[in-house]
């Protein structure tokens, strides 16, 4: 069953790798990611892309695959929330 409300994966970056050795956005930052990018993102208010993935990867091991699933759930969570502002149709097909 899928998590209702995963979290943005800035909150696992921040929490289990950015926090734990005292590392500030501004190192983090040196990833090559602007220092207002890597605050967006590990504020939860932006998503992650390929790139920004692949950097975590080569610079702390945490397998990019993870990482963009846990993207996706978020994703998916977020859309499912905001359903009922969407009002489009079903479409049915005459056979």
């Amino acid at each position: 069953m899928p998590i209702e409300n995963p979290a943005h994966p800035g909150d696992f970056i921040r929490s289990e790798i950015v926090e734990p050795p005292g590392l500030s956005v501004i190192a983090a930052a040196a990833l090559g990611v602007t220092r207002p990018g890597s605050s967006s993102f590990l504020n939860g208010k932006a998503g992650l892309a390929g790139d920004r993935s692949q950097r975590i990867e080569n610079a702390f091991g945490v397998k990019m695959d993870t990482r963009m699933r846990m993207q996706s759930a978020y994703e998916i969570a977020q859309t499912r929330m905001r359903e009922k502002l969407n009002r489009v149709q079903r479409v049915g097909w005459a056979a």
